[in-house]
């Protein structure tokens, strides 16, 4: 049952990752772009998250022992929170719409986007992201996949202060004012 509750969360990763490939096609024009050093730093902390969390077979020593019971309700409760973190994080990527980029940019025309998720948290693609993991990890049921969450929220949380301030530089006090009225990651919090 478990394997099979673990195929329905790829299957929603998969549809993720669909949606970013169709929305790439109609990104605007990058007018800036941030450093090599900063993307292969973040791109570091991610890849290393996504492997812990999705390569089953990661011989990780302590990592491998379970943070919660083999069970199908954690597994369906896991996936009913994967669902809901990655459809947050499409609803604010679709949102997002032309000004999205991989990497940290601004866009030719770029807008800040403030309704839908973006009332609700600064980055809600992370934030969505970040649940659709912590759900993927009940499934995954084992250390490592809350230890790729955290080294997931650590490359965000990089990203995120990248972003804001090219964001602070374009929009200025516009964005200053977003800051201090939304929270950037988790809602009411952080």
């Amino acid at each position: 049952m478990q394997t099979e509750i673990y195929r329905y969360a790829e299957w929603i990763w998969i549809a993720v990752g669909a949606v970013w490939l169709i929305g790439a096609v109609s990104a605007k024009k990058t007018v800036r772009r941030e450093g090599l050093g900063s993307r292969m730093m973040q791109l570091a902390f991610l890849a290393t998250a996504g492997a812990l969390v999705f390569w089953r077979k990661l011989p990780v020593g302590p990592l491998a022992g379970r943070f919660v019971p083999e069970t199908p309700a954690i597994a369906w409760r896991g996936l009913a929170v994967t669902a809901a973190g990655c459809a947050f994080a499409v609803w604010a990527r679709i949102l997002l719409g032309g000004n999205w980029s991989g990497s940290v940019t601004v866009k030719k025309d770029h807008l800040l986007i403030r309704q839908g998720p973006y009332a609700i948290v600064r980055h809600p693609i992370y934030s969505g992201l970040l649940l659709g993991l912590l759900g993927t990890g009940l499934i995954v049921g084992e250390w490592r996949a809350l230890a790729g969450l955290a080294l997931a929220f650590a490359g965000w949380w990089m990203k995120s202060r990248v972003e804001e301030s090219f964001m602070v530089d374009r929009f200025g006090a516009e964005y200053t004012g977003y800051r201090r009225e939304v929270k950037a990651i988790i809602p009411f919090v952080l």
